[in-house]
């Protein structure tokens, strides 16, 4: 079974080889503030964290996903879902009615693996990677009580 807790400081270097692994955009001042305490940031475990979640607080009921991301070695195996799962129940818990989160709007693949866990894309954004646009996804958690 899959663990996910809060990460520490002493998680930092794992999570940064994820984040450079995982990533095609990774943002690792986000990552260092979420290790410095806020916002807060899950990990999937397996004898040492092989994956990672950043959430945000959001206007309106809303969370936002800032980042997810599972060791590309470790990938497919339930650790993202397991994530997706812990954060949904626990920003449905805190009061949060959605939960959104960005992604590269080339990258089918990721957008069916959001697909499979209800997300719906929400709004097309231009320039929104440096790659180019994004989609707005979001999940609906008032389903979840």
């Amino acid at each position: 079974m899959v663990q996910i807790r809060q990460t520490t400081t002493v998680d930092g270097n794992r999570l940064r080889e994820i984040q450079q692994a995982a990533l095609p955009e990774p943002w690792p001042e986000i990552l260092d503030a979420a290790l410095s305490g806020f916002p807060p940031l899950f990990a999937a475990l397996e004898n040492r964290p092989v994956g990672y979640a950043i959430v945000m607080p959001g206007p309106e009921e809303t969370a936002y996903l800032t980042e997810l991301a599972v060791d590309p070695d470790e990938q497919r195996q339930g650790y993202g879902s397991a994530l997706i799962e812990t954060i949904s129940r626990d920003q449905r818990t805190e009061g949060y009615e959605r939960l959104v989160l960005t992604v590269q709007a080339v990258d089918e693949e990721v957008r069916a693996f959001y697909g499979q866990h209800e997300f719906e894309v929400c709004e097309r954004l231009d320039d929104e990677y440096e790659s180019g646009a994004g989609l707005l996804l979001a999940r609906d958690l008032t389903a979840l009580e």
